[in-house]
């Protein structure tokens, strides 16, 4: 290849050597480096730089300010947070934040000074999505619910004299994941994160002494349940609270659909809020109600706690007002129809036992087969069997109907009437209460009871039966029994 006498250069019409090599483009710089990470090396570069902020918000600044800020002069982390366990036996369920500003150490205050609780749902009441949708996209996707909202609590707090408290369910969040679990390792860490941070800028905008409870699992803690309660009783440490002076607001009211401006106003997903206020003793007030001043809404409960109130003559044995049920047979089987939560093994144990059956129950065998391969050698035995299944339709009662009949004995029909509604309440309360409990029973999926209502053709003396008993519910129990009972549970 002809080399150029020094200084001269190539001509530029002059045809490219295919053997060299061409020149490199001129391209843009694409940083990838976050602008954080920019002033980083520009630090270390000790380079000097001044910043200009255009179309930005407060965050971008706030966060390069902080940036610059040595550590011993940023402001103190406000929000304290733990974990609590339902029991010792259990990972922790409960997350509670205790925020305090920066000036309430110079202005100490007895515990017992405040008797008065205002206490908020979190989701819905006092903030929603800024997005407009229905669950926040990321940590700083909320506003307040209405502008009213932090000087309304701040009203409370100061000139009041309330504490603010905050009762949240949080089913989305798990704090310790099952190790078998599928899906990614830390995804339930992130989501615990994300709420946390939510939360923090939350109480850091309100600024006021604040406790806040987040339930993450369907146990003792979750609303209506009183867990969370009881876990702030135990906190404040305060005597006895002003029950007639404090408040729980939530959206949660089992508010019916509504008619308004020609829009339909849905109903609410559940009366969680309204029935956790019950149970604690306080007055309830949905959020428009306490800070729009809107007029209460109708509402309904699956399941009233009014319609059952304690009667002392069904809290023992033989002193009910009528027989509720009678052996006629020398022996015979008595074949229970009804929903899991009717009931069934109560009566059993309270009226049936008694009378010297002899109880088959699936859950206690684990199969079908066991159950009629039991309930025969009970019958050779010379004994009368209670079958303590839920017998939904003919087909599974007509099994039962042809082991009478090889056994030359009469059957019987119990059928327990109890509404479903009633039944996952009943569940739920012997799975969360051991007193209730003998047998330790876990809850049952709600798939249980549609599973049974689906199943469900009512019992006919027909299929041959030699009578059937209906039962309508009544609480039977004593009244410390019912005292659990008697709340809302779901």
């Amino acid at each position: 290849m002809s080399s150029l006498p020094s200084g001269q250069k190539r001509p530029a019409s002059e045809e490219r050597d295919p053997s060299i090599s061409p020149p490199p483009l001129k391209r843009k710089l694409q940083s990838t480096i976050s602008s954080q990470y920019t002033i980083l090396l520009l630090c270390l570069l000790g380079c000097s730089y001044t910043l200009f902020f255009t179309n930005t918000d407060l965050k971008t600044e706030d966060a390069v300010a902080s940036f610059f800020t040595p550590a011993s002069q940023k402001p103190k982390d406000r929000t304290n947070w733990t974990e609590r366990a339902p029991d010792t036996d259990t990972a922790a369920t409960l997350l509670v934040a205790k925020y305090e500003p920066a000036d309430i150490e110079q202005k100490p205050e007895l515990p017992s000074s405040r008797s008065k609780i205002a206490a908020f749902d979190l989701d819905s009441t006092l903030i929603t999505s800024a997005s407009g949708k229905k669950h926040a996209e990321d940590p700083g996707d909320w506003k307040w619910w209405d502008n009213s909202v932090p000087e309304k609590l701040r009203k409370l707090y100061y000139e009041e004299g309330y504490r603010i408290i905050i009762f949240t369910n949080q089913g989305g969040l798990t704090l310790h994941a099952d190790p078998k679990a599928k899906g990614p390792k830390n995804a339930h860490m992130n989501r615990v994160g994300n709420f946390k941070q939510k939360c923090n800028a939350v109480l850091s905008r309100l600024d006021l002494p604040v406790t806040l409870y987040a339930a993450t699992a369907k146990d003792i803690f979750r609303k209506p349940r009183i867990g969370m309660w009881r876990e702030m009783q135990d906190d404040l440490s305060a005597g006895d609270i002003d029950l007639e002076h404090s408040i729980f607001v939530g959206d949660a009211g089992g508010r019916t659909a509504l008619l308004k401006g020609g829009a339909v106003v849905p109903k609410d997903f559940s009366c969680s809020d309204r029935n956790f206020a019950h149970n604690v003793g306080i007055r309830y007030q949905t959020p428009e109600e306490y800070f729009l001043g809107e007029h209460p809404r109708d509402f309904v409960r699956e399941f009233d706690l009014v319609h059952h109130p304690f009667a002392e003559h069904e809290s023992e044995p033989g002193r009910s007002g009528s027989m509720i049920f009678e052996k006629v047979n020398k022996k015979d089987i008595v074949l229970f129809c009804g929903p899991p939560g009717a009931g069934k093994s109560t009566f059993f144990w309270k009226h049936l036992k008694p009378l010297g059956y002899e109880r088959v129950n699936q859950d206690t065998l684990k199969s079908k087969e066991k159950c009629f391969k039991t309930a025969n050698e009970y019958l050779r035995a010379g004994k009368s069997v209670a079958i303590d299944n839920t017998n939904a339709d003919a087909a599974i009662r007509s099994q039962w109907i042809d082991l009478a009949k090889r056994n030359c004995v009469p059957i019987r029909c119990v059928w327990f009437k109890t509404p479903l509604a009633l039944c996952e309440h009943n569940d739920t309360v012997r799975a969360l209460n051991s007193s209730m409990n003998p047998e330790t029973r876990t809850s049952l999926p709600q798939i249980a009871f549609r599973g049974f209502s689906s199943r469900f053709k009512e019992p006919k003396e027909k299929e041959g039966f030699q009578d059937i008993v209906e039962l309508e519910f009544k609480f039977r129990g004593t009244k410390e029994e019912h005292d659990i009972w008697a709340r809302y549970w779901l």
